[in-house]
């Protein structure tokens, strides 16, 4: 699969609060918790291109990740505040590759390289994004 660097700059940052559910015994963020905010982060940047979960389904697609890599730094705390980030950086017709932080104040607690693929709901095989879209992502 080719892809294309990006000549456009899609990222969004939010913000999430750590709450009971995301800690483990220790009042310590879950390793797989991080991965849920870089989910909601990657959610939030397609919305607002105007392609929320509802959208991509009545287009009969769904994103689901192909693959990925994390890199754990420090833990989050029971009640942190943190900054969560999703920058497209690659970009091709079936799929998008996302840079991800996850910070707390100026210390970046995770950080990643997710890649998502556009598929058909119904059997799951790759396909062409929309074209508004990959106009949108810089293609």
């Amino acid at each position: 699969m080719s892809s294309n660097v990006s000549t456009k700059v899609v990222a969004i940052d939010i913000p999430v609060r750590v709450y009971i559910e995301d800690t483990d015994a220790g009042g310590i963020v879950y390793y797989v918790n991080y991965l849920k905010f870089m989910e909601r982060a990657r959610t939030e940047l397609l919305r607002s291109l105007g392609y929320g979960k509802a959208a991509i389904f009545a287009d009969d697609l769904m994103f689901v990740v192909h693959s990925l890599n994390a890199n754990y730094r420090a833990s989050a705390k029971l009640d942190d505040e943190l900054q969560v980030s999703a920058k497209v950086t690659k970009v091709s017709k079936v799929a998008v590759v996302f840079e991800q932080t996850v910070s707390c104040g100026d210390q970046v607690l995770c950080d990643g390289e997710v890649k998502v693929a556009c598929v058909k709901r119904g059997d799951q095989k790759p396909v062409k994004m929309p074209p508004q879209l990959l106009e949108q992502l810089g293609i």
